[in-house]
């Protein structure tokens, strides 16, 4: 059998849309092994009421794409799950479930494909590189997609970094999120996004965490974004005030993180309170960077 943990992810930070993303230290497990025949999936934790347990589960049919592609035929799978990141709240849960999958069923298969391959099969599956790039290899990553090649770089989070997720007490689902966005910007807001982008990148290396109020600015969603989450201009500037260094909608939403290096419970005490002044309840966690992505261990059944 084979053990893994994959943690979750906050995707954009802002201005990088689609193409910057960081892994945090919330994970979930997944544990497969071959069986004589059949399937078999246990569930528990986050989203243990209604994940399919047949062939739809997302953890299974990414298995078989790896088994496909490496030409393994397992005639039978069992497989384990227990979730801890929340599901439709913009922390990566999808991503999770698909890398968890992919790595689990290549250790089974016996490694046959290399982390770029891997990722490969991630994005084609997910469509959109922000969560699992960071699920699969941890830290900051900076991702571009060329016809022919997967291209990133993996940036260490600055010491002393914390990121403080509150998490609202409903879902959010990414296509709904989508189709708030405009098909077409100005280029104003473009060239807008390029410049927040590169100094986001620059500051997170360079550990200057007193740029990212404007680094972490954003003209490209968010602000369409705002209108299906009741209070998060609010929550911006409640946080900010609380000593935020930079906050930002988490990938599609609804939980907002705010980063910062000092009094991040008091911050998360702010960004809760302050969505339920807008009646909404959420609950805020302190998290740290993970700077590893998806780890697999061996075990015995």
């Amino acid at each position: 059998m084979v053990r893994v943990q994959v943690p979750a992810s906050t995707a954009n930070l802002g201005p990088g849309f689609d193409c910057l993303g960081m892994a945090l230290k919330l994970f979930n497990f997944v544990e497969m092994s071959e069986t004589n025949l059949g399937l078999s999936i246990e569930v528990t934790g986050e989203g243990k009421s209604y994940i399919p347990r047949d062939t739809t589960n997302v953890v299974y049919t990414c298995a078989q794409q790896v088994f496909k592609t490496v030409g393994h035929n397992p005639k039978g799978l069992r497989i384990r799950l227990h979730n801890n990141i929340p599901m439709s709240r913009g922390l990566g849960s999808s991503a999770a479930a698909i890398i968890g999958g992919l790595v689990a069923a290549n250790v089974i298969s016996g490694g046959t494909l290399n982390p770029v391959q891997l990722l490969r099969i991630a994005i084609q599956i997910e469509g959109h590189p922000d969560n699992v790039t960071p699920a699969l290899f941890g830290g900051i990553t900076v991702y571009a997609h060329t016809d022919e090649e997967v291209k990133y770089l993996k940036i260490d989070p600055p010491s002393g970094l914390k990121a403080i997720v509150s998490i609202p007490d409903f879902t959010l689902s990414t296509k709904d999120a989508r189709e708030a966005l405009p098909k077409q910007i100005s280029l104003e807001d473009a060239v807008f996004n390029i410049g927040r982008t590169a100094l986001l990148i620059a500051s997170l290396q360079r550990g200057d965490l007193n740029l990212l109020s404007v680094a972490m600015e954003d003209r490209l969603h968010q602000s369409y974004r705002a209108g299906l989450i009741p209070g998060m201009r609010k929550v911006f500037a409640a946080a900010r005030l609380a000593g935020a260094k930079g906050v930002a909608l988490s990938g599609a939403g609804p939980t907002l993180i705010a980063l910062t290096d000092k009094n991040p419970d008091l911050i998360a005490k702010v960004m809760k309170e302050t969505f339920l002044q807008s009646g909404v309840k959420a609950k805020s966690v302190v998290l740290d960077p993970s700077l590893t992505g998806a780890r697999a261990l061996e075990i015995k059944n």
